[in-house]
């Protein structure tokens, strides 16, 4: 896995890597593509890029990769020689400070965990709900 956190959108039945990008009146979609697509336009080497308007996608997701760490749910944010920057998503300031978690601001703890100690690492989907 490479991307942790990221927006997805289905537009024309295909499933595109996607950025929202707000405009004045609406709401815009940047849809990525690593090969090139009619109407996409390559910005770099592998990466096609088309801006479409929200309400012509299908849906809009944002995803994260989720697991459980030590009976707790945390959310992944990185990963480096073989272990799992997490952060924690169960809101007890309490639990946090048992499992040894950093603060890094109000409410927000992480810590660097082994992979192997991760219970399954999971994607959790959000549609994303705009209007015109």
């Amino acid at each position: 896995m490479t991307a942790w956190h990221a927006y997805r959108a289905r537009w024309r039945g295909a499933d595109y890597a996607a950025s929202p990008e707000p405009h004045a009146l609406e709401l815009w979609v940047r849809l990525r593509s690593p090969g090139p697509l009619d109407g996409f336009e390559e910005v770099e080497p592998g990466c096609h890029v088309r801006t479409v308007p929200a309400p012509e996608c299908e849906s809009l997701h944002f995803v994260t990769v989720v697991c459980h760490w030590r009976g707790q749910p945390f959310q992944v944010h990185d990963e480096r020689d073989g272990r799992l920057l997490l952060e924690y998503l169960g809101g007890s300031v309490v639990i946090a400070r048992e499992l040894g978690l950093e603060r890094v601001e109000r409410g927000v703890y992480r810590r660097w965990a082994p992979r192997a100690e991760a219970g399954e690492l999971r994607e959790e989907v959000i549609p994303v709900i705009y209007r015109n």
